[in-house]
């Protein structure tokens, strides 16, 4: 089923982009006011855009050079293959959404988890309370908000760009000057992200403590920990691991909101620039892996839900 879903959105891959009105090149001309009409065709020409082939002629090519590892010249980066741009891409949307990934899941899931042991307490509530509001403003709002305060008011921040231009890319300057532009976004990710985590374990852990086996463990006077970790963290934790999974995937499409505010030269930023130049080749592989990324991710969550659930496993068996 995998592999199936993969093939449909490879096709869907190659036939959307097309049904895009517009012309690339034509995109181009209007961006160069230098370069003269008639050399419309030669543009055309360059960009392989004057193949006369039949669609599904076009579509066979395009799957059988998909299976070489062969994604085409980027049109908006001419001449640059798009494996190349995606390469430079990967690694900041990896290091910046995985890490606000990961980030906002473990806070979230442990307030989660405390929120619902103790949900009668005001602080419980309190908590409950503000990373739900928080969580109700849009990335680009709260990006915004923390821009204006911490990095055009105060300062402390830059205001957009993933590093300091000018410094030996590789040193201990330029790494750290990495990590000072990649705090805003992230703490952007992670605060509009902890209040779904923080709800959806805090309601199926609600779920789990009202279960028999919860009430006959207190009865048997085990241990408060023991409950709380081993028996009903254990299971209400299952469906936020699916999710968690599909947030993973989903990472290598990079927060398109968040690094358009930030100017942040990762997966997401590229496919805006991409749409908007009708750049085919690199829209297609920015899908086809995001598909596959989420069809990977998917893979690893039932996996890992049959390591954490033993009934997963009898039925397997």
């Amino acid at each position: 089923m995998l592999l199936f879903t993969l093939f449909v959105a490879l096709s869907i891959n190659f036939f959307l982009p097309r049904l895009m009105p517009g012309d690339p090149a034509q995109a181009m001309l209007g961006k160069m006011e230098s370069i003269p009409p008639e050399q419309l065709d030669s543009i055309r020409a360059a960009f392989g855009l004057d193949n006369k082939e039949p669609l599904l002629a076009q579509y066979g090519h395009y799957i059988l050079n998909t299976l070489k590892g062969n994604f085409g010249v980027s049109f908006s980066r001419f001449p640059m293959p798009v494996a190349d741009v995606m390469r430079i891409a990967i690694p900041w949307t990896l290091a910046l959404m995985g890490l606000a990934t990961i980030l906002s899941f473990a806070i979230g899931t442990g307030l989660g988890i405390a929120a619902a042991w103790r949900r009668e307490t005001k602080l419980a509530s309190a908590t409950v309370g503000f990373f739900t509001f928080v969580r109700s403003f849009p990335y680009f709002w709260l990006g915004l908000v923390l821009i204006y305060f911490l990095a055009f008011k105060l300062r402390i921040f830059p205001i957009g760009g993933a590093y300091t231009v000018g410094l030996d890319r590789g040193s201990w300057g330029w790494w750290l000057s990495v990590l000072h532009h990649g705090i805003l976004p992230a703490l952007t990710v992670t605060l509009s992200s902890i209040g779904a985590w923080l709800l959806t374990m805090r309601n199926n852990m609600i779920n789990v403590l009202a279960e028999d086996y919860i009430v006959v463990a207190m009865a048997k006077g085990l241990p408060l920990k023991r409950i709380k970790s081993l028996y009903a963290a254990r299971n209400a934790i299952l469906p936020s691991v699916t999710g968690f999974a599909m947030s993973l995937g989903f990472i290598v499409g990079g927060g398109l909101v968040t690094e358009m505010v930030f100017s942040y030269p990762g997966i997401g930023y590229m496919l805006y620039q991409a749409v908007n130049a009708k750049d085919y080749p690199l829209m297609q592989i920015i899908f086809l892996f995001i598909a596959a990324a989420v069809l990977v991710a998917n893979f690893i969550a039932d996996i890992a839900i049959m390591f954490l659930d033993p009934r997963v496993r009898d039925g397997a068996k």
